[in-house]
């Protein structure tokens, strides 16, 4: 007779064999803060203007040498579902703002830390959780008290350009000049007095070869691609695009031609070339000069589009396709017929030019302003590339907050100290334990100043008492210098160093959020993952094989 095995007492009893279950202070709260600790520790020496880039190599084998948060937690894929709340809360940052990632995620790793003294202390959760919700509360009703500046005219470049330069130095250090006025450049050029701003109507082209400093505005659309034709080069041109290949359709049915004689083929290839020719010649009467093609284009059709002078370019994203029909203004024709005169596009130049040793075709129009604007990279190498590139995405997005709320804060660290300094009385003066968690907040918020020192490789604790005394005299726009040479402060506004007030207010919101739920959490019920074959190695064979 078989032995009977009893299961384990208690709710694991009620799972199935293999099914994990935490509980408790030290088995779920202390293992989830710690998870998140070391997520937060990853991404911190990231932080600020002298951040240190991170080599990431993601599941494809693609490699990533960036200091952009939002890059590395996306290739990291991190599987700890208490890690997975902060990535969560990062990624909203990231929508909300475009901007702000790492602070979230540094400040929720602050707020745990912290949490974790207190709960060792032997306060309760709830205590902690409703201290910290109190502070944030009256942290996010000081903000709009420390506002420095607002930027009420957006289309005025230099004004631009100093505001989001803040947000490309943190990425770029060095270039962040040149960067926030090209960003500039290209963001009024395409703000309408009608639209609102999109930040798609920005586009990047990376073109490998020269130094970040060749990088330039197209006001327009850059292909990195060739012509099909012989044609070259129009200008003051009509465009006619179609999203179907330019060539001969073949018939659904099967077509079967008997011939007898040498005349009869001639006639039938004849009769041919007279339909794409007529096909051609009807787009070349309506004073098209340009054909794009969103499928093949047949030798053919090529053939007569050199003898009309037309150029032809093939576009084979719908995507390029749909961009280029709004930066021309043109529809796209399902159908090879002759455009009406509101169905085709227009554009000053279309040309094809060489950018080092690649060859591009550039639409560009000569006003000031376009419907859609191409900045296109330089550099010496990919890497380099993409970091600028999301360097110029947070520089974009940080425009489009601010056509949102054109409101800044002192950066630096300053408003962080300011707002630490005044939620620290806040706590000396509530009664009960939560007296203690809104202590820790305003801690916390000195992970901010402390990091941005640490990475500029000073002392943090002389910054930090530096920063308190100018506070205390009520300098509330002082910040940490990371430009002298040893432990110094620095009025952050007249040095061009600001925050967005949107960024800081849906980063602190958020943050707090995520340290809140992770510290809710009393248990951890894992189901027994699901069964089948285990996916097999790089190197093919399994042991099991």
């Amino acid at each position: 007779m078989a032995m009977h095995v009893p299961k384990a007492p208690g709710f694991a009893q009620m799972l199935k064999d293999g099914a994990k279950h935490y509980s408790g202070l030290e088995e779920a709260v202390y293992r989830n803060i710690d998870a998140c600790k070391e997520l937060s520790k990853t991404t911190r020496s990231a932080f600020g203007p002298h951040g240190q880039n991170k080599m990431v190599i993601n599941h494809l084998e693609k490699l990533f040498v960036t200091n952009d948060a939002a890059t590395i937690l996306n290739e990291l894929e991190v599987q700890h579902p208490a890690a997975k709340m902060l990535v969560l809360a990062t990624g909203q940052q990231e929508q909300e703002v475009g901007d702000g990632t790492n602070f979230v995620l540094v400040f929720a790793g602050a707020l745990l830390e912290h949490a974790e003294m207190l709960l060792r202390m032997g306060l309760s959760v709830t205590e902690v959780t409703e201290g910290y919700e109190l502070a944030m509360k009256k942290a996010l009703d000081i903000l709009p008290d420390l506002v420095c500046e607002q930027q009420k005219e957006l289309r005025d470049r230099k004004q631009v350009a100093r505001a989001i330069k803040t947000s490309l130095m943190s990425k770029q250090y060095g270039n962040e000049e040149f960067l926030a006025k090209l960003v500039a450049d290209a963001c009024v050029s395409i703000m309408s007095e009608k639209a609102t701003f999109n930040v798609d109507n920005i586009r990047v082209n990376k073109i490998l070869g020269s130094g970040v400093l060749q990088s330039s505005i197209i006001q327009g659309m850059v292909f990195r691609r060739a012509v099909e034709g012989e044609i070259t080069k129009a200008s003051k041109c009509k465009i006619a695009v179609y999203s179907c290949p330019l060539d001969i359709m073949q018939t659904e049915t099967k077509g079967t031609v008997k011939i007898t004689s040498a005349e009869e083929l001639v006639s039938f290839s004849q009769g041919e070339e007279n339909l794409v020719e007529q096909q051609i010649k009807a787009i070349a009467d309506t004073g098209c000069t340009v054909i794009v093609s969103g499928g093949k284009v047949g030798e053919m059709a090529q053939h007569f589009c050199n003898k009309y002078n037309i150029l032809i370019l093939r576009l084979m994203s719908k995507w390029d396709l749909r961009r280029l029909c709004k930066a021309v203004e043109a529809t796209p024709l399902p159908r090879v017929t002759p455009p009406t005169t509101e169905e085709a596009g227009y554009c000053d130049n279309v040309f094809v030019d060489e950018v080092g040793d690649t060859p591009v075709i550039v639409f560009k129009q000569d006003k000031e302003e376009s419907a859609i604007t191409t900045i296109v990279i330089r550099g010496s190498t990919d890497n380099i590339m993409d970091d600028m590139e999301r360097a110029i995405n947070d520089g974009v997005n940080t425009y489009k907050a601010l056509t949102r709320d054109n409101r800044l804060l002192p950066g630096a660290g300053a408003s962080e100290i300011e707002i630490a300094k005044q939620i620290t009385t806040l706590g000396e003066s509530t009664p009960g334990l939560e007296q203690y968690a809104i202590k820790k907040f305003a801690e916390a918020l000195e992970v901010v100043p402390r990091t941005i020192s640490e990475n500029a490789g000073v002392k943090a604790t002389e910054v930090l008492s530096l920063l308190y005394a100018a506070h205390q005299e009520g300098k509330k726009n002082v910040g940490v210098d990371i430009e002298a040479a040893g432990a110094a402060v620095c009025e952050t506004t007249d040095k061009g160093i600001f925050d967005l007030y949107l960024a800081k207010y849906w980063g602190i919101k958020f943050a707090t959020a995520a340290a809140c739920t992770v510290l809710k959490v009393d248990q951890i019920i894992m189901a027994k993952a699901a069964g089948g074959p285990k996916a097999r190695g790089p190197g093919g064979r399994d042991d099991d094989d």
